[in-house]
């Protein structure tokens, strides 16, 4: 297993939609385990999308067991998945991301969601989700369409926020893991 650079804001790959996994084989596999280990590695990480780590690979791995509440839950992957319907009650969180290192914006997503999605033994599995676990699926999947926190908050966020995601695009923010060169 390999701790990888994380792509940060201005990374190109991080804009552009992934393609899917045509096959889960022996390299997949090995990129799973390498975005776990870079995941954990990042110190407060839960979920961590393909794109983050320079893969256009339509993967994200979540594990919120760093979470008291969510300690229960077994770290999860999700291949090639699909947002299959959201609740219309909505929600208002802070959320943050690896790869807009020390930024933190509110941004509103859909309460509870079901997803489809192939496990690593090419399965498809299909769940409903609320709260929390609900929204970290849905930034992770965000990131596999080529979105980001930016793109969910309003206009007046957005402008408060470009200044941050300026020294964030030129690499003049510290981070305790790695991130990908200018």
């Amino acid at each position: 297993m390999s701790v990888l650079p994380i792509t940060v804001y201005g990374d190109r790959i991080l804009r552009e939609k992934t393609k899917p996994v045509e096959k889960v084989n022996d390299e997949v596999i090995e990129n799973i385990r390498d975005m776990f280990e870079t995941m954990r590695n990042a110190q407060n990480g839960i979920g961590l999308a393909a794109n983050q780590v320079g893969l256009d690979k339509s993967i994200f791995v979540i594990d919120l067991s760093i979470i008291e509440e969510y300690e229960k839950i077994k770290p999860v992957v999700m291949i090639n998945p699909e947002i299959i319907s959201e609740s219309d009650e909505l929600i208002n969180m802070e959320e943050g991301c690896l790869s807009l290192p020390n930024m933190r914006a509110d941004v509103i997503r859909p309460e509870s969601i079901r997803v489809r999605y192939l496990d690593t033994d090419e399965n498809i599995q299909e769940i409903d989700v609320d709260d929390f676990y609900a929204r970290v699926i849905l930034h992770e999947y965000d990131h596999l369409i080529g979105k980001m926190i930016p793109d969910r908050v309003v206009s007046e966020i957005k402008k408060k926020l470009q200044k941050d995601l300026l020294r964030i695009m030129k690499r003049e923010i510290e981070v305790p893991y790695p991130i990908t060169e200018r």
